[in-house]
């Protein structure tokens, strides 16, 4: 059985943290080299779960990048924003969508996963969604979401303890977190 994360959980995750950790971790993701990198879309309605979300990945062994507080991007949003923003799309492996309900109010997550999508094509993006309950899908009522793959907690063939991973749900195949974050 898999299970999506919840709020509550992205939440305790950055919570493990103190301000200073939080704020570190922040930083070093909006300030890296961007070669291997994996981009986080997400809504700035979902700030609180960033962190959270960047502790996951990267314990999966990816190098998270947030635009939020990249030192190149323009302090107002601008075309420059949307020209820098496909530049960093474009530069890193792979694309994960901070799937939330409040993604479909957002201006931007929508257009980050389309100019993804033209780059990256399906198998390097990866929706994490994030629910009120684990097995909610408010995130997804968007219908061309189901495209892409999901990024799950749950049981996966081969191992003997729950693992994260990306979910296929179309072809019902998995592989571990790490093994795709890390694949070319």
């Amino acid at each position: 059985m898999i299970e999506y994360i919840t709020k509550s959980e992205l939440r305790n995750f950055a919570d493990k943290l103190n301000v200073s950790e939080q704020a570190s971790l922040r930083k070093s993701a909006a300030s890296r080299s961007l070669s291997g990198t994996t981009f986080l879309s997400h809504s700035s309605k979902d700030d609180d779960l960033v962190v959270g979300a960047i502790r996951v990945l990267e314990g999966h062994g990816a190098r998270v990048y947030v635009d939020e507080i990249d030192p190149e991007m323009p302090p107002y949003t601008t075309e420059e924003t949307a020209g820098l923003l496909k530049s960093r799309i474009r530069q890193t492996k792979r694309f994960v969508l901070l799937a939330s309900k409040n993604s479909k109010d957002s201006r931007w997550v929508p257009w980050e996963l389309g100019v993804a999508d033209g780059y990256k094509g399906l198998t390097k993006i990866a929706l994490f969604p994030a629910s009120d309950s684990s097995h909610e899908q408010a995130w997804a009522s968007w219908e061309y979401l189901g495209l892409y793959r999901r990024i799950v907690w749950g049981d996966l063939q081969g191992h003997q303890k729950r693992v994260w991973m990306v979910l296929d749900e179309k072809r019902n195949t998995a592989t571990e977190l790490s093994e795709w974050l890390s694949g070319e």
